[in-house]
């Protein structure tokens, strides 16, 4: 099987609107059996390739795994979809540009269609999902919890079971996630002192020729920045 022949679709949208929670059913409506999702090979509710970038101990580290980046989990993947014969992929990602990356680390044909989330989500479905990620830091897998339990122990949360009935005559979707909580955000957020700052400071200037001594520092911070100034004593010796 050559990657080439392989039909390449992309499903984007923003962090935390909701992909990962919609995955399945976009594929279903493009009769799409593998998806790849931060990280991971997944066909129907299995995880048969990678390892979830939500493994990761830092949100860099979390974007290198799901861009695969790494040689030896790229080429995992890759075995595997010549193995299955696969003759079409969704590809999750938070822009064009993320999952045209994808494809291309994974040696997969340009994206053919490129569906967005607003095309399947509401606004006020999207600002919920939103607001989770936000305030209690949750992520969901679109698989059942027993295919990541061995890899997610202790940061495991409930299961989340779906029924949606598709209209009239038609078969409803059913459906069981797993919702997580990954280490960088298990950990909770974390704050740096102003005395921190200013003990870095004053390691860093008392090497300084030319500072004789250090009489005042002031720090201001804001969610994206901190600014610093100082009043010294100069040395002309």
């Amino acid at each position: 099987m050559f990657l080439f022949q392989i039909k390449t679709y992309a499903f984007i949208g923003p962090s935390g609107t909701g992909k990962s929670y919609r995955a399945q059913m976009v594929a279903g409506e493009k009769q799409i059996n593998y998806i790849i999702d931060d990280g991971l090979l997944i066909k129907g509710n299995e995880v048969i390739a990678g390892t979830s970038a939500k493994k990761a101990p830092t949100k860099i580290e979390t974007v290198k795994n799901a861009l695969f980046t790494n040689e030896e989990k790229r080429e995992e993947i890759v075995k595997v979809l010549r193995r299955n014969h696969v003759d079409k992929i969704l590809i999750l990602g938070t822009s064009d540009g993320m999952v045209d990356k994808i494809a291309s680390n994974l040696g997969l044909p340009p994206i053919s269609e490129r569906i967005y989330i607003d095309e399947v989500a509401t606004e006020e479905e999207m600002e919920t999902a939103r607001r989770i990620r936000v305030t209690q830091g949750k992520h969901v897998i679109p698989v059942p919890t027993f295919e990541i339990k061995k890899d997610f122990s202790g940061y495991l949360l409930d299961p989340l079971q779906i029924f949606k009935s598709k209209g009239k005559d038609e078969a409803p979707y059913i459906s069981e996630k797993s919702i997580i909580r990954p280490t960088f955000s298990y950990l909770g957020k974390f704050t740096i002192s102003d005395s921190v700052f200013k003990d870095i400071i004053i390691n860093v200037a008392t090497k300084v020729t030319g500072i004789h001594k250090i009489m005042k520092i002031r720090i201001d911070k804001t969610s994206k920045e901190v600014r610093w100034s100082m009043r010294v004593y100069r040395s002309f010796c």
